[in-house]
């Protein structure tokens, strides 16, 4: 039987990045209504703050699939007691195995392990697989914490 093993990975390593940019195509090319190019997933990662996803002030996960880069996500710390959970995704080929709610589990440990008292995301009102996956695990819409162009809907849960 096929497994998923999920475990913190450098943001830098070879997997890490290729699956931040096969994060940033599926979410810029379903905004898009097309296929994101090459240049614009460059241009999406440029000083996308990725760095920061490393302890104290962050952590990044990477799940593997039958040894395959699958999904990631990352947690990055706000303040002294609250997260944000970011990048969380699983290529399409991989939906539907589970690894979605383990790769919500490990986050959220992660996010305690740093000191995270509660946990907070944002996303847009378009990716509802996205929304109903936050919903599952017990966030609820919260007022707006931040703002910038991609943002519709705040979500939140305690820790």
């Amino acid at each position: 039987m096929t497994e998923w093993n999920l475990a913190p990975e450098a943001v830098e390593s070879g997997d890490a990045y290729a699956l931040r940019r096969a994060y940033y195509g599926d979410v810029a090319g379903s905004y898009w209504q097309r296929p994101a190019t090459d240049a614009e997933i460059d241009e999406g990662l440029a000083g996308d703050g990725a760095e920061r996803l490393v302890p104290p002030t962050g952590q990044f996960v990477v799940g593997r699939y039958g040894g395959e880069p699958a999904a990631c996500g990352g947690v990055l710390m706000l303040d002294a007691e609250r997260a944000e959970l970011t990048r969380v995704f699983v290529r399409p080929a991989f939906r539907g195995r589970k690894g979605a709610g383990l790769l919500m589990e490990l986050l959220e440990h992660e996010a305690r392990v740093l000191g995270a008292r509660r946990m907070v995301l944002n996303t847009r009102l378009d990716l509802l697989a996205a929304r109903a996956l936050y919903v599952r695990h017990g966030y609820e819409e919260i007022p707006a914490y931040c703002s910038g162009p991609y943002m519709d809907i705040w979500y939140g849960k305690e820790l």
